[in-house]
């Protein structure tokens, strides 16, 4: 666009300049020049004409104009767009591992037993010794029914289910347990008759 402004505004200034010497009078030489020395072929050919080819039209980018380097568009970039994989990479592997679900929270815990069970249990933990039910059949069953849940949650810690045992079945006369000896003798009756196989 100015380019050609600026090759139009020249055309007009030399017209207007040849019209003005030749109105004048002022004849030219023969050498081709006016009276005041300046050449009529040189002004006419400082003034150059408005290339057609190499002119960018309005709006065009100066990728058009010859020796002019192309600027990318706002926002392009030479590299693939943000999220893109490129060719031939591998995608990333997903390293989320599925998450086992969590055992719920009755998991070995026996149902309530019925009085057939029940009277089993009373009498297999009266073997071992009477003050372990102390005549309160019910607490007693209670105390089995979550041992069996902590023998389904630790089935190969018997150093553990022993001490849980010392700290569940307890006594006036025993408040620390029964001692290892008996615990482990209860696991095995609890086994026997409440808790469900492992």
């Amino acid at each position: 666009m100015r380019t050609r402004l600026l090759a139009a505004t020249l055309t007009a200034f030399a017209a207007v300049s040849l019209a003005a010497c030749s109105s004048s009078g002022s004849g030219t030489t023969a050498a081709g020049s006016t009276a005041s020395g300046t050449p009529t072929a040189s002004t006419a050919a400082t003034t150059p004409a408005a290339p057609a080819a190499s002119t960018p039209a309005t709006g065009d980018t100066a990728a058009a104009t010859p020796g002019t380097p192309t600027t990318p568009a706002a926002g392009a970039s030479d590299g693939p767009a943000p999220g893109a994989s490129s060719p031939g990479a591998p995608d990333a592997p997903n390293t989320a591992a599925p998450s086992k679900p969590a055992p719920p929270a009755d998991a070995g815990l026996p149902t309530k037993p019925g009085s057939d069970v029940t009277a089993k249990l009373v009498a297999a933990l009266d073997a071992i010794d009477p003050a372990i039910v102390g005549g309160k059949p019910d607490q007693a069953v209670d105390r089995a029914r979550t041992q069996c849940q902590s023998m389904y949650q630790f089935p190969k810690d018997r150093t553990k289910l022993v001490e849980l045992a010392n700290q569940r079945f307890t006594a006036p006369d025993h408040p620390q347990g029964f001692g290892d000896e008996k615990a482990g003798k209860i696991l095995d009756a609890l086994r026997a008759t409440l808790c469900p196989p492992a």
